[in-house]
């Protein structure tokens, strides 16, 4: 630090020469420098004074402003503000193609309990107990007692539970707001919607979250606030499928059937008219899954279209016919040696029925020959059968919007050898669900497209990549008409409707492995108008036995096909599809000379 002399040298000798007072000259300048000093602080405290003048003044402008608006405006209550309404009425509504509600919000309120507030605890938990009987009073007592300063009673109550708890006068039990899923259609479409739950709980807010089904397969797109005004549109038609569960619902009965599944779809959108899974649950009152046993299928939350992954027996025929025409192996009627047992090493090929030594293409299917089939198949190779059956998505799950149909992942060979190849030709050796089935006749139907079955409203065809050629897909849809007219799917026959299809009955399998020997599942796949197909109809039932005789009856014709016939007779007018004389093809017109 350098310090400068109170008497600089350089100042004191002139002033000595000059005859000055030194002294005088020094007290002068000290002077001076005082004022100096004085100056600048009297300038800093000028300047605070006037920033806390400016704030004063500020604060005098706004609470006036303030006082102001509160004269001239009108009186009212003053509310609590909270967080809970940030997670309240965030949930879009879900519709059917028409707009109509199939799920939606509900206001309602949830019951908690404040013990240190309470009054007469014991009276309180007697009158709780006469409201909801579940409840327990000694539970009840031991918690209104205690420590616990605060507990949850219900989280959902109705509005006439609401009063009977206020009507108790008890200042402990308090109501918080809720906004619960309601489901107004109770059983209606409950596999597709799945069923919503609370996340995120508070006092007074409830996050609702989608659990299964398209709730939680779009529970993003439903949770988002800027689509609470644009509901979920879906494809499903509440009209059509109510009236397919009260169909499915009776035959299930009548065929003795342990369960059932139908779909109904667009050949040409993919859309999934209806969807119907047997037994089925409400979705309002979603019961717990299984926790034991070894078959999943016993439990109601089992969705069968998509999760019943199965060995569909001979309504994989067609499919195969369909690619050997495609492929120019064989025409309609070319002749295919039929003579059985077929024997491959120790293992045989047989019929139901001994139909001869040789069939044409279309009989093995009118008829539905394994033999036949299995001989087509040895034709079309493993490496090509695989390949076409990839194409049709029959190898991987479907892209259905829905959770549950990722579990549906088909069963395949681990090597696909001819034998397997025979197998598979006619519907054993690879399991798959009715929802990949509905999508493989779909692209018969359609002209030889693949189309992808959806959830969602769609606008137009959706076509996808072609499977076969459309002459291949026109051979095999009159094929299959003519199993209903003269084949194994006689009582399919719905008149105005030309209804074509294909049966298929197959050995269940035991969820340990093996076979029952007495058990099968039972398939009609079928398509309507077959001249002009414009939707696929899947019905599938679990262990069925129509009993109206002595004779005990489990084939597909005697169970899946009066079913499938009573409902397409049913739906078929709420489609807009007005009955009409089947045209007759050229083939069918004899020219006679007068």
């Amino acid at each position: 630090m350098t310090r400068i002399p109170l008497r600089p040298l350089a100042r004191v000798l002139p002033a000595r020469d000059r005859g000055e007072n030194v002294e005088a000259i020094e007290r002068e300048n000290i002077r001076l420098r005082h004022a100096e000093m004085q100056d600048r602080a009297r300038s800093r405290a000028e300047g605070r004074l006037l920033v806390l003048g400016l704030f004063f003044f500020c604060a005098f402008v706004t609470v006036g402003g303030r006082m102001g608006m509160l004269a001239t405006s009108e009186a009212a209550e003053p509310a609590i503000s909270r967080a809970g309404p940030t997670i309240v009425n965030q949930r879009a509504d879900i519709v059917d193609r028409h707009g109509r509600i199939l799920a939606t919000n509900f206001e309602t309120h949830s019951l908690y309990a404040q013990p240190p507030q309470m009054v007469d605890p014991v009276a309180a938990a007697e009158g709780l107990v006469e409201i909801f009987p579940d409840l327990k009073k000694e539970r009840l007592v031991k918690d209104f007692t205690g420590s616990r300063k605060f507990l949850w009673i219900k989280k959902r109550i109705s509005p006439e539970q609401q009063q009977a708890v206020h009507d108790l006068g008890e200042p402990g039990l308090l109501f918080g707001p809720r906004e619960m899923r309601l489901y107004p259609n109770g059983h209606l479409a409950a596999h597709v919607l799945g069923g919503a739950s609370f996340g995120r709980e508070g006092v007074n807010a409830a996050e609702v979250i989608g659990v299964a089904g398209v709730e939680r397969q779009f529970d993003g797109y439903l949770r988002d606030p800027g689509n609470g005004d644009r509901p979920l549109a879906l494809s499903l038609d509440l009209t059509i499928q109510s009236a397919a569960e009260s169909v499915l619902s009776g035959g299930m009965k009548l065929m003795n059937a342990k369960g059932a599944t139908s779909i109904l779809m667009d050949v040409h959108t993919g859309e999934v008219i209806s969807v119907v899974s047997l037994p089925d649950f409400d979705p309002n009152d979603r019961p717990r899954p299984a926790t034991s046993g070894l078959d999943p299928s016993v439990s109601p939350l089992f969705n069968r279209s998509v999760q019943g992954v199965y060995e569909l027996g001979s309504t994989f025929k067609i499919f195969t016919v369909a690619q050997a025409l495609d492929l120019g192996l064989v025409r309609p009627d070319t002749i295919i040696d039929t003579k059985g047992p077929l024997r491959w090493g120790r293992f045989r090929i047989s019929d139901f029925r001994n139909y001869g030594n040789e069939l044409s293409v279309t009989n093995i299917i009118v008829k539905s020959s394994n033999i036949g089939t299995a001989r087509l198949a040895q034709k079309i190779g493993a490496e090509r059968q695989q390949q076409f059956f990839d194409k049709l998505g029959f190898l991987d799950p479907t892209g259905f919007e829905i959770v549950e149909a990722r579990g549906g992942k088909p069963l395949k060979p681990a090597k696909w050898s001819e034998l397997s190849t025979m197998t598979i030709s006619y519907g054993h050796g690879l399991s798959v669900s009715p929802m990949h089935l509905a999508a493989g006749y779909a692209m018969i139907a359609n002209g030889g497209h693949y189309v992808s079955p959806t959830l969602l409203k769609r606008d137009g065809p959706q076509h996808g990549p072609r499977i076969i050629s459309e002459q291949a897909a026109r051979q095999a849809r009159t094929m299959l008409r003519k199993v209903v007219s003269e084949g194994t799917a006689s009582f399919g026959e719905v008149e105005g409707y030309a209804v074509g299809g294909k049966t298929g009955t197959a050995d269940k399998p035991k969820p340990q492995g093996g076979y029952y020997k007495d058990k099968v599942i039972a398939t009609f796949a079928s398509i309507f108008p077959a001249h002009d197909p414009k939707y696929v109809l899947i019905v599938t039932l679990d262990e069925p036995i129509e009993n109206s005789t002595n004779e005990d009856r489990r084939t597909a014709g005697w169970t899946a096909v009066p079913v499938a016939a009573e409902m397409i007779r049913r739906i078929a007018p709420l489609l807009g599809l007005r009955p009409e004389i089947e045209p007759v093809s050229d083939l069918a017109i004899t020219l006679a000379s007068q």
